[in-house]
Protein backbone atom coordinates (compact mmCIF):
# COMPACT_ATOMS: atom_id res chain seq x y z
CA UNK A 1 0.00 0.00 0.00
CA UNK A 2 0.94 3.28 -0.98
CA UNK A 3 2.31 5.55 1.91
CA UNK A 4 1.08 8.52 0.59
CA UNK A 5 -2.41 7.11 0.93
CA UNK A 6 -2.14 6.13 4.50
CA UNK A 7 -0.55 9.75 5.03
CA UNK A 8 -2.80 11.07 3.47
CA UNK A 9 -6.20 9.43 5.41
CA UNK A 10 -4.18 9.85 8.66
CA UNK A 11 -3.83 13.97 8.05
CA UNK A 12 -7.57 13.62 6.81
CA UNK A 13 -8.42 12.55 10.26
CA UNK A 14 -6.12 14.48 12.28
CA UNK A 15 -8.14 17.51 10.09
CA UNK A 16 -11.58 15.80 11.08
CA UNK A 17 -12.69 14.43 8.01
CA UNK A 18 -13.71 11.37 6.86
CA UNK A 19 -11.64 8.23 5.15
CA UNK A 20 -13.36 5.36 3.90
CA UNK A 21 -10.71 2.51 4.96
CA UNK A 22 -10.02 -1.35 4.85
CA UNK A 23 -10.94 -3.87 8.24
CA UNK A 24 -10.19 -7.72 8.03
CA UNK A 25 -14.51 -7.92 7.48
CA UNK A 26 -15.68 -5.08 5.53
CA UNK A 27 -14.73 -1.78 4.78
CA UNK A 28 -15.06 1.07 6.99
CA UNK A 29 -16.40 4.50 7.61
CA UNK A 30 -13.92 6.40 9.85
CA UNK A 31 -13.14 9.90 11.40
CA UNK A 32 -11.55 10.95 15.06
CA UNK A 33 -13.74 9.88 17.69
CA UNK A 34 -12.20 13.66 19.08
CA UNK A 35 -14.08 15.48 16.33
CA UNK A 36 -17.96 16.01 17.25
CA UNK A 37 -18.79 17.48 13.35
CA UNK A 38 -17.00 14.60 11.99
CA UNK A 39 -18.98 12.10 14.54
CA UNK A 40 -22.06 14.02 13.39
CA UNK A 41 -21.00 13.75 9.89
CA UNK A 42 -20.93 10.53 9.81
CA UNK A 43 -24.69 10.09 11.26
CA UNK A 44 -25.76 11.87 8.59
CA UNK A 45 -24.42 10.84 5.25
CA UNK A 46 -24.73 7.02 6.43
CA UNK A 47 -28.75 8.40 7.31
CA UNK A 48 -28.21 6.81 10.68
CA UNK A 49 -30.76 7.58 13.88
CA UNK A 50 -28.23 9.88 16.36
CA UNK A 51 -29.95 7.00 18.73
CA UNK A 52 -27.70 3.89 17.37
CA UNK A 53 -24.17 4.39 19.09
CA UNK A 54 -21.03 3.62 16.58
CA UNK A 55 -18.58 1.47 17.45
CA UNK A 56 -14.70 2.79 17.59
CA UNK A 57 -11.77 0.61 16.70
CA UNK A 58 -8.08 1.02 18.33
CA UNK A 59 -4.75 -0.57 17.27
CA UNK A 60 -3.74 -2.24 20.52
CA UNK A 61 -4.29 -3.32 24.00
CA UNK A 62 -3.18 -0.19 26.01
CA UNK A 63 -5.43 2.23 23.34
CA UNK A 64 -8.04 -0.38 23.91
CA UNK A 65 -8.06 0.19 27.70
CA UNK A 66 -7.65 3.95 27.87
CA UNK A 67 -11.07 3.95 25.76
CA UNK A 68 -13.16 1.28 27.96
CA UNK A 69 -13.07 -0.47 31.11
CA UNK A 70 -12.49 -4.22 30.72
CA UNK A 71 -13.65 -6.31 33.42
CA UNK A 72 -11.96 -10.22 33.33
CA UNK A 73 -14.14 -11.09 30.68
CA UNK A 74 -13.26 -8.66 28.54
CA UNK A 75 -9.47 -8.93 28.72
CA UNK A 76 -9.49 -12.68 28.67
CA UNK A 77 -11.98 -12.47 25.62
CA UNK A 78 -9.48 -9.44 23.93
CA UNK A 79 -6.10 -11.45 24.60
CA UNK A 80 -7.42 -14.25 22.81
CA UNK A 81 -9.43 -12.92 19.78
CA UNK A 82 -7.96 -9.86 19.25
CA UNK A 83 -6.76 -8.04 17.15
CA UNK A 84 -9.50 -9.98 14.58
CA UNK A 85 -13.62 -10.22 14.17
CA UNK A 86 -14.75 -9.87 17.55
CA UNK A 87 -16.52 -6.24 18.80
CA UNK A 88 -16.79 -6.06 22.47
CA UNK A 89 -19.01 -4.19 24.31
CA UNK A 90 -17.61 -2.42 27.84
CA UNK A 91 -18.50 0.34 29.82
CA UNK A 92 -16.66 3.58 28.05
CA UNK A 93 -14.17 6.20 29.88
CA UNK A 94 -15.05 9.43 29.94
CA UNK A 95 -12.94 9.90 26.25
CA UNK A 96 -15.30 8.15 24.47
CA UNK A 97 -17.76 10.98 24.28
CA UNK A 98 -22.08 10.95 24.50
CA UNK A 99 -22.46 11.42 20.69
CA UNK A 100 -20.98 8.57 19.31
CA UNK A 101 -22.07 6.21 22.29
CA UNK A 102 -26.11 7.92 22.39
CA UNK A 103 -25.69 8.42 25.94
CA UNK A 104 -25.12 5.08 26.59
CA UNK A 105 -22.56 4.54 28.91
CA UNK A 106 -20.89 1.86 26.64
CA UNK A 107 -19.30 1.49 23.82
CA UNK A 108 -18.62 -1.52 20.66
CA UNK A 109 -15.14 -1.39 20.48
CA UNK A 110 -12.51 -3.80 18.63
CA UNK A 111 -8.83 -4.45 17.45
CA UNK A 112 -9.08 -5.02 13.41
CA UNK A 113 -6.72 -7.81 12.16
CA UNK A 114 -5.91 -5.53 9.14
CA UNK A 115 -2.42 -3.64 8.21
CA UNK A 116 -3.74 -0.70 6.95
CA UNK A 117 -6.39 0.20 9.53
CA UNK A 118 -4.01 -0.84 12.37
CA UNK A 119 -1.20 1.54 10.70
CA UNK A 120 -4.03 4.42 10.63
CA UNK A 121 -4.73 4.29 13.72
CA UNK A 122 -1.53 3.93 15.41
CA UNK A 123 -0.98 7.09 13.86
CA UNK A 124 -4.42 9.06 14.46
CA UNK A 125 -5.42 7.43 17.55
CA UNK A 126 -9.01 5.52 18.16
CA UNK A 127 -11.37 6.00 15.39
CA UNK A 128 -14.86 5.35 14.21
CA UNK A 129 -15.43 1.95 12.55
CA UNK A 130 -19.08 1.80 11.15
CA UNK A 131 -19.48 0.10 7.82
CA UNK A 132 -19.29 1.85 4.81
CA UNK A 133 -22.74 2.22 3.80
CA UNK A 134 -26.74 3.41 3.85
CA UNK A 135 -28.00 2.32 7.22
CA UNK A 136 -30.13 -0.19 6.71
CA UNK A 137 -28.36 -1.56 3.90
CA UNK A 138 -25.71 -4.16 3.13
CA UNK A 139 -21.82 -2.81 2.88
CA UNK A 140 -21.16 -3.09 -0.71
CA UNK A 141 -17.46 -4.88 -1.03
CA UNK A 142 -15.89 -2.95 -3.62
CA UNK A 143 -14.48 1.03 -2.81
CA UNK A 144 -16.39 1.54 -6.93
CA UNK A 145 -19.63 0.56 -5.30
CA UNK A 146 -19.25 2.39 -1.69
CA UNK A 147 -18.23 5.98 -3.75
CA UNK A 148 -21.61 5.85 -5.11
CA UNK A 149 -23.45 6.06 -2.09
CA UNK A 150 -21.72 8.93 -1.13
CA UNK A 151 -21.42 12.83 -2.05
CA UNK A 152 -17.59 13.40 -3.42
CA UNK A 153 -17.39 16.39 -0.89
CA UNK A 154 -18.77 13.50 1.93
CA UNK A 155 -15.19 11.87 2.28
CA UNK A 156 -11.32 13.00 1.88
CA UNK A 157 -9.97 9.91 1.14
CA UNK A 158 -10.78 6.53 -0.28
CA UNK A 159 -8.73 3.68 0.46
CA UNK A 160 -8.85 0.52 -2.48
CA UNK A 161 -7.76 -2.68 -1.07
CA UNK A 162 -9.85 -4.65 -3.12
CA UNK A 163 -12.65 -6.34 -2.39
CA UNK A 164 -13.91 -7.41 1.24
CA UNK A 165 -15.71 -10.55 1.41
CA UNK A 166 -15.64 -10.67 5.26
CA UNK A 167 -19.03 -11.44 7.08
CA UNK A 168 -18.73 -8.55 10.26
CA UNK A 169 -17.86 -9.26 13.59
CA UNK A 170 -19.50 -10.95 16.32
CA UNK A 171 -20.42 -8.29 19.00
CA UNK A 172 -20.16 -9.77 22.57
CA UNK A 173 -21.30 -7.70 25.69
CA UNK A 174 -18.44 -8.19 28.74
CA UNK A 175 -20.07 -5.89 30.89
CA UNK A 176 -20.85 -8.99 33.43
CA UNK A 177 -19.30 -11.97 34.19
CA UNK A 178 -20.71 -13.97 30.97
CA UNK A 179 -20.48 -13.38 27.51
CA UNK A 180 -23.73 -11.88 26.26
CA UNK A 181 -23.82 -12.54 21.97
CA UNK A 182 -25.26 -9.49 20.67
CA UNK A 183 -24.57 -10.26 16.96
CA UNK A 184 -23.20 -13.99 15.66
CA UNK A 185 -20.88 -12.88 12.72
CA UNK A 186 -17.73 -14.04 12.42
CA UNK A 187 -16.76 -15.99 15.41
CA UNK A 188 -19.28 -18.37 16.31
CA UNK A 189 -21.29 -17.78 19.50
CA UNK A 190 -20.05 -21.45 20.36
CA UNK A 191 -16.92 -20.66 20.46
CA UNK A 192 -17.18 -17.57 22.55
CA UNK A 193 -18.89 -19.62 25.20
CA UNK A 194 -16.77 -22.15 24.85
CA UNK A 195 -13.50 -20.20 25.33
CA UNK A 196 -15.21 -18.97 28.89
Amino acid sequence: MDEKIISHAVQAIQQGKLIVYPTDTLYGLGASIFEYNAINSIYQIKKRPFSLPLPIAVSNMKMLSQCVQLTSLAQQLANHFLPGKLTLVCRKKPMVVDTITSGNETVAIRIPHDEIALNIINKTGPILATSANIHGQKTPKSISEIRKLFKPEDIEVYIDDGPRNGAPSTIVDVTGSQPKILREGSISAERIRSFK
